[in-house]
């Protein structure tokens, strides 16, 4: 009996951590789930593209002219109608994540953070112009144009939900006297890191631009970038090995300077998350881009950003280990 007792009180105190006053912890963890759903819900969009599905409801904000679920429409394919409905569906999941990390934001303890309100708002944000903006894909029947601007609106939210993340990782100290603000790496590697997450973002939009312009439309009815996609394609490689160019120098430029060990880590995890999508980036391109791995490989563009980002806060001013030692006590709880 007393051993059940105490399993329901320690559920009890999980349960109030989640629903009570909100900490730096509880902030964190809700940021990580924000980007845990951000990119859930860019690989699903892209499998909906893959999948021909991106029409399966031809109209916004209904599925269908009289329903706003799915039903049986002659014209449509009911599985293709269900993938995309599944697809706006996980929109209200990443809303109801996003309104937790601003209400965690808000009612921060002990207490608030002006620079994590501003981030926490662009999730709720984010999510609006998303769906509003989702609406003008489908109006406009998949125009490449509007494709792009949807899959890049994901990766800022990606990066703000990141952002948060890193930001509460990092406490509050406002003296500089205690070290709270040490530049942990030379400031020309900094710059260095700068440099690699623009080199990944014009991957990135090369890459939509690639993606726009090959076989996988989401409909008959899409249209496509009138570029030659053997052009694009070698483009996309290129700047792909200057990426991956600058990830190496970074990680060299870490090590020789005995950077702290946290950022030499991530440095050398992104060089090879570059690597593993390097590999399905070419075994697609070979296979004639079958559909699962155009997937795999937007699921590989999202961790390359991801860690790339990773890399640029952990040889920021304030990293892991500039923590005050009021939050110090459960900086391990939530590793980067």
């Amino acid at each position: 009996m007393n051993h059940l007792l105490d399993r329901t009180r320690r559920h009890a105190v999980k349960s109030a951590r989640i629903v009570g006053p909100p900490t730096l912890l509880t902030l964190r963890r809700w940021a990580l789930a924000a980007v845990v759903v951000n990119i859930g819900i860019t690989v699903t969009g892209a499998a909906v593209r893959v999948s021909g599905s991106g029409l399966g409801c031809p109209t916004w904000p209904r599925c269908t002219p009289e329903s706003f679920t799915p039903v049986a429409h002659a014209e449509i394919s009911p599985v293709n109608m269900a993938i995309e409905f599944g697809n706006r569906m996980l929109t209200f999941l990443v809303l109801a994540v996003g309104v937790a990390c601003l209400i965690a934001a808000l009612r921060l303890l002990p207490a608030r953070r002006p620079d994590l309100v501003r981030l926490a708002w662009l999730q709720p944000i984010g999510v609006a112009f998303q769906g509003l903006w989702g609406g003008l894909v489908v109006r406009s029947a998949l125009n490449p144009v509007t494709v792009s601007v949807h899959f890049l609106v994901s990766v800022g939210m990606i990066a703000a939900a990141y952002a948060l993340y890193a930001r509460a990782r990092q406490g509050e100290n406002r003296d500089r006297s205690e070290g709270g603000s040490r530049q942990p790496v030379h400031r020309h590697v900094r710059t260095l890191a700068f440099a690699l997450v623009a080199a990944v973002f014009v991957l990135l939009v090369v890459g939509v631009v690639v993606t726009g312009t090959g076989p996988h439309s989401g409909d008959e009815m899409a249209s496509r970038f009138g570029f030659d996609i053997e052009t694009v394609a070698r483009i996309h490689a290129d700047v792909a090995y200057v990426v991956v160019g600058l990830t190496f120098a970074l990680a060299f430029a870490l090590h020789i300077t005995d950077a702290p060990g946290y950022a030499r880590r991530a440095a050398w995890t992104l060089l090879a998350v570059e690597a593993a999508q390097g590999v399905v980036g070419y075994v697609q391109y070979f296979l004639g881009v079958p559909a699962a791995l155009v997937n795999l490989h937007v699921l590989g563009a999202t961790l390359v950003w991801l860690c790339a980002l990773r890399v640029l806060f952990a040889t920021g001013p304030r990293g892991p280990r500039d923590l005050p030692e009021a939050v110090a006590g459960d900086r391990d709880a939530v590793r980067v």
